[in-house]
């Protein structure tokens, strides 16, 4: 199971997707350090922003309301914005394409 990660600096990297860690545990443990997550997933800082590919967007999670909160407030949010640290991952995401988004 795996995930393609597009990094800022336009590297794709392909991750070895784990059940049980969060989008955002996966790629910071692929060694994608410009995802900073300084929150450590809490939901209270939107540094893990990624673009999801169109085809996995209907796999995830609702967003929640604290998630739609913290993406409001960056100026690159788009209709594929999502948060790593709010999405698990699951055998369902293998194949899933994340886009670092710009920093704000």
């Amino acid at each position: 199971m795996s995930i393609t990660v597009s990094t800022r600096s336009g590297q794709t990297l392909e991750l070895e997707g784990r059940t049980g860690l969060s989008l955002m545990e996966v790629i910071r443990e692929g060694g994608v350090d410009e995802l900073l997550a300084l929150c450590g997933g809490c939901c209270s800082c939107a540094t893990c922003h990624i673009f999801i590919d169109e085809e996995s967007l209907a796999k995830l999670p609702p967003i929640s309301s604290d998630e739609n909160d913290l993406l409001d407030g960056s100026s690159h949010r788009n209709e594929r914005s999502r948060l790593a640290c709010q999405i698990p991952y699951t055998a369902d995401l293998d194949g899933l394409h994340a886009q670092i988004a710009p920093e704000d």
